[in-house]
């Protein structure tokens, strides 16, 4: 999986690489069990500071997203993600922001079903 953090963009990078990897664990690019690399790798291979890389890794741990295993690293969870309260929350603003974009409901649709194609269901 290739990452591309915009460092001009006004999203925090960590931010970036939190998002990144969620698509590319949902497109089946990042498999569960897929060990990836140390904090120190990254910041090397991205070319940003390693508590950048590490607050991202925080983040999806606390959400699920990714496990510690002493002796493997930083490895994908197994899927399916434990659902939290916010993940609808956070849903209903995208939705929400989305429609106020382009108010026509059958145009959304066709947006969330195709981006819903892109992600790996037979790999999941």
């Amino acid at each position: 999986m290739i990452l591309e953090i915009d460092p001009h963009s006004e999203e925090p990078i960590y931010l970036q690489l939190r998002k990144q990897i969620i698509i590319g664990i949902a497109q089946g690019e990042l498999k569960p069990g897929e060990q990836l690399p140390t904090v120190r790798q990254f910041a090397d291979e991205l070319g940003v500071n390693t508590m950048t890389v590490s607050k991202g890794y925080q983040q999806l741990r606390e959400e699920g997203y990714l496990i510690t295993d002493r002796r493997k690293g930083t490895l994908v969870a197994p899927l399916p993600v434990s659902s939290k309260k916010t993940s609808v929350e956070n849903l209903t603003l995208l939705l929400a922001e989305l429609y106020l974009s382009e108010p026509n409901e059958k145009a959304v649709q066709e947006k969330v079903q195709k981006i819903l194609t892109s992600f790996g269901k037979d790999d999941v």
